[in-house]
């Protein structure tokens, strides 16, 4: 089953443009990754589907409702969510209070910053489960701002999932990880599939072979291939286009 269909979607900046005429569809349950070399309009294509950017023309159909029109806050109350490129965390607030303001602003409570024993049970209980979901529930009460980098990333994916997504996209989510680092959070992401739709962004190719259930190739706003792992990595124009450049980088 189609969870999000996207046709025609368009957005320019002045005579450059960045989507162009672009058609994507994502099945309910599936990993579905975007490659494409730099500039090819992934992180642009993210913000239209987020919300986070307008679009010129086209339709975002998500569990069958169109979205085009509809304001980020909207999108993510009806089950989309996502993760940026620049991790997106308050520094001076615990981890647990960082995943509660989601939980918070998924359910409308009344908050409080709290500690263990405050009367915000349901929050902590719910931002605890986010937190032990991705590996990180021991660094709770830590300061993140004080978290390593990778342990900030698996902090952006639980406040992500704090919203409780149908759709999570995720905009290179390894960017700037350590092996170690990015390892971890491979095994995390494996751990979502199924449960959540995953529309993965990322340059790291070895994860993205590992983990896609289905790969679509962004070259100049268009997608020009969409295929298994299998057949993306032996199709010769998009070895050619994209492929051969990362494997001689």
């Amino acid at each position: 089953m189609s969870l999000l269909k996207v046709r025609n979607l368009r957005k320019s900046y002045g005579a450059l443009k960045v989507t162009d005429d672009l058609d994507l569809t994502v099945e309910e349950g599936e990993l579905h990754a975007i490659i494409g070399p730099n500039g090819a309009g992934k992180s642009t294509l993210i913000a239209q589907l987020s919300g986070q950017a307008g679009s010129d023309c086209g339709s975002v159909r998500f569990a069958g409702a169109e979205m085009m029109g509809r304001p980020m806050h909207a999108r993510v109350r009806a089950g989309i969510s996502r993760s940026f490129q620049i991790t997106s965390i308050l520094p001076n607030f615990t981890a647990l209070e960082n995943v509660a303001t989601a939980v918070q602003a998924r359910q409308g409570s009344s908050f409080r910053f709290f500690s263990p024993v405050a009367e915000e049970h349901g929050l902590n209980d719910q931002a605890l489960a986010a937190l032990d979901r991705v590996g990180i529930a021991d660094r709770a009460f830590f300061h993140a701002g004080s978290l390593s980098h990778g342990e900030k990333r698996q902090l952006e994916l639980a406040i992500a999932l704090a919203t409780r997504p149908r759709l999570l996209l995720l905009d290179e989510p390894l960017a700037g990880t350590s092996g170690a680092e990015a390892e971890r959070l491979v095994e995390v992401m494996r751990g979502l599939k199924g449960d959540v739709t995953l529309v993965l962004i990322e340059h790291d190719m070895d994860a993205v072979f590992s983990l896609a259930d289905r790969i679509s190739v962004l070259v100049y706003g268009r997608i020009v291939a969409t295929g298994s792992p299998d057949a993306i990595r032996d199709d010769p124009q998009v070895r050619a286009a994209y492929l051969g450049e990362e494997e001689g980088a």
